[in-house]
């Protein structure tokens, strides 16, 4: 039996912990924290799984908490005009619903399935001198662990990194008591409010420790009027800057959020980070290698929901390519071409969040507004969330979306509509 370790009990580390266990591998998985204190710790992420990571999920039966969490049918899109009204607004419809479960819930409860399992599990914050060690008795190690001391094994990746410094300072807020807004009464969607030169404003249902609740997610440029929670510790200060910034820039938001309150103590968190994309292997002192896993080699900004999703894709890309190598050796070719293969995919949303994190170019625009005529293109634009490579064949290139603007107002206009 193969023996593999873990380190990093996120979404990644703990499908993959899972999948593999559930085929017969020997697995540790190396947490710095226990399921109880992440339950009961602060908020991780935003945590939107479309489509395809929800199937990933099921197919691995570590959907859990579906019948309990609302279904996200819809995708509003606004962008600001000026004084607080909406230059543009429309509702994309994805090909399957999206959901969001509080990674608190979730982590905690697949790390107790993992060790019910028969897994074993080693509460232990690694270091590299850890994994030295223990890279000499498992035939495989993976950091998936996107944070401290074991990232800086992993060198940046240049060529395929476009920022070196963070492009949005984020925060978040996990709130009960936020109202649907009056145009969809009978929807939970998640809204993307885009506000030029300011930044981005993301609400959207999830199912938290304390039941169904919203999160309030503001992304904000740089030095701009959203990023003011740098220095801000106490949750319920965080909330009243939220619904601040809410009020002056997003009426519309601000008008269902007058009974808001924070779900719990914890529900609040704000940083920043730089997206990047990192070299997938790290070597050791003592000439052992590992693999990054997910937010260690590709970390994108939030802003296009890609990071719970790419973690799940890259788990389950990462467990096809451990199964099909059979008893071989996990070497470094074999390193880089597991990473090649899920890259293939994840190179999509890496190009479309650093497009998304810049001034929109005007084709883009144009696309945004005739979304408000043609339901079609809005449709199309928000099924990337899911599906990031289907934008390379019209939004990056100003011809190729005159060319599809121009074929949409041509079929409407020939269906009389």
């Amino acid at each position: 039996m193969r023996k593999i370790l873990i380190v990093g009990a996120g979404q990644s580390g703990l499908q993959l912990a899972l999948g593999l266990q559930s085929r017969g591998y020997e697995v540790t998985l190396m947490s710095s924290r226990t399921a109880d204190e992440i339950r009961t710790g602060r908020v991780m992420s935003t945590q939107v799984m479309f489509a395809t990571a929800l199937q990933i999920e099921r197919d691995l039966q570590l959907n859990f908490w579906e019948s309990q969490t609302a279904p996200i049918e819809g995708i509003g899109v606004s962008v600001g005009g000026p004084e607080g009204t909406r230059a543009i607004d429309w509702m994309g419809r994805p090909h399957g619903y999206a959901q969001s479960v509080d990674q608190r819930v979730k982590m905690a409860g697949w790390m107790e399935t993992f060790a019910q399992r028969g897994g074993q599990v080693v509460i232990h914050g690694a270091a590299v001198s850890d994994l030295d060690y223990f890279s000499r008795t498992y035939d495989l190690v993976m950091v998936a662990a996107g944070k401290g001391e074991l990232v800086s094994m992993f060198g940046r990746d240049a060529s395929r990194s476009k920022f070196d410094a963070p492009q949005r300072a984020l925060s978040v807020s996990y709130v009960h008591g936020l109202e649907r807004r009056a145009e969809h009464p009978d929807l939970d969607p998640l809204y993307c409010n885009i506000l030029p030169g300011i930044g981005e404003l993301f609400v959207m249902p999830t199912l938290t420790t304390s039941g169904r609740a919203d999160i309030v997610f503001l992304a904000g440029v740089p030095g701009g009027e959203f990023d003011v929670f740098g220095g801000v510790k106490d949750p319920a200060l965080h909330l009243s800057l939220t619904l601040e910034l809410m009020e002056r820039h997003t009426p519309w938001e601000y008008a269902r959020a007058t009974k808001a309150e924070l779900t719990d103590v914890n529900g609040t968190l704000a940083g920043r980070f730089a997206p990047t994309v990192r070299k997938p292997i790290g070597q050791l002192p003592g000439g052992g290698l590992v693999l990054g896993v997910a937010d260690v080699v590709v970390a994108n900004d939030p802003i296009t929901g890609q990071g719970s999703n790419g973690a799940a894709k890259c788990a389950a890309s990462y467990l096809a390519s451990i199964v099909e190598h059979g008893d071989r050796e996990f070497d470094g070719a074999w390193m880089q071409s597991a990473f090649d293969r899920y890259w293939q995919g994840a190179r999509h949303g890496v190009r479309w969040t650093e497009a998304m994190l810049v001034p929109p170019a005007q084709h883009v625009v144009d696309m945004l507004a005739a979304g408000v005529e043609h339901p079609s293109i809005g449709d199309r634009f928000v099924n990337a969330f899911d599906d990031p490579s289907d934008l390379e064949h019209y939004f990056f290139d100003a011809a190729k979306m005159e060319t599809y603007l121009a074929e949409v107002a041509a079929a409407s206009g020939s269906n009389g509509s």
